[in-house]
C-alpha cells in the first residue's frame, strides 16, 4: 500500500466519513472512494467492515 492509501485506511478505521477525509487531505470524495476500492482490492476484502477490522488489528488506528 502507498503512504496515501495507509492514511486513508487509518482515517476510515477511525470512523471518519468520506467527505471528512477528502477535506482533510485536500482531495475529492471520489478520490477517497477510489483509494478505498484500491485498498480493498489489494488486501482482498469484500466489505468495508472487514477492512476496518483489519486496520484496527494491524494497529493503524493509533493517533500519531
Amino acid at each position: 500500500m502507498t503512504k496515501r492509501e495507509r492514511e486513508v485506511l487509518r482515517l476510515m478505521a477511525l470512523g471518519w466519513r468520506t467527505k471528512e477525509i477528502a477535506e482533510t487531505l485536500g482531495i475529492s470524495a471520489k478520490t477517497v472512494e477510489t483509494y478505498r476500492a484500491r485498498i480493498m482490492m489489494k488486501l482482498r476484502f469484500d466489505t468495508l467492515a472487514g477492512l476496518v477490522c483489519f486496520a484496527i488489528r494491524a494497529g493503524l488506528t493509533s493517533v500519531e
